[in-house]
């Protein structure tokens, strides 16, 4: 059956612009830490509509990002079934196969799976995401001389690979998780967008 995921993807962190990961960098401040957010305008995982929903994550990366070992707290929309919470964890933790599972295999621990209020929105080029009472973020992307947004192309990593990316800066970006040890409060920090196809 496999999956087919269609959206946008929100992600804030507390490395200066343009995030270090991008590019095969250490992060700025030996760690990264923040969340990624993949939202599902159309989604279907073995016959499992997930349309509508948001997988997010909070995460701590204790060095580069390519060499794995990252610790993330999981989060699901609070009106999702429990089908719909197995199919997206059987994509995000790679048991499904294809581009997901590429990424998924750099966590070395899932320290929770929770469940949570998820808004998240985008207006042009602009995003917000809040999840329950542990991250509220807002977006915005860098802009070029003829008001086109900044893009980064073809990066030595992705979290919506085949995709361009759009960087920018996050006006602000509130997270904590005392499982993860995360407590933060920041501002001007690096932010990306992008829209994603996943297929498998």
């Amino acid at each position: 059956m496999g999956y087919k995921l269609e959206g946008t993807m929100l992600e804030s962190c507390s490395c200066n612009v343009i995030c270090p990961c991008w590019v095969g960098q250490d992060p700025d401040n030996g760690v990264c830490e923040g969340t990624i957010a993949w939202h599902f305008d159309k989604g279907e995982i073995d016959g499992v509509d997930v349309s509508g929903l948001t997988f997010a994550v909070l995460l701590h990366i204790p060095g580069n990002a390519l060499a794995g070992n990252w610790r993330i707290v999981a989060y699901l929309n609070d009106t999702a079934s429990q089908d719909q919470e197995e199919a997206l964890l059987g994509v995000f933790t790679g048991k499904k196969g294809g581009p997901v599972a590429d990424l998924a295999q750099l966590v070395g621990e899932v320290v929770g799976v929770e469940r949570a209020p998820i808004t998240f929105a985008v207006e042009k080029g602009k995003g917000g995401l809040k999840i329950g009472n542990v991250l509220d973020a807002e977006m915005v992307p860098f802009e070029g001389a003829t008001g086109e947004r900044t893009t980064l192309c073809d990066s030595v990593f992705s979290v919506i690979p085949g995709a361009p990316a759009y960087v920018g800066s996050a006006p602000r970006m509130k997270a904590s998780n005392p499982a993860l040890g995360l407590n933060l409060d920041l501002s001007g920090k690096s932010a990306v967008q992008g829209q994603f196809l996943f297929e498998a």
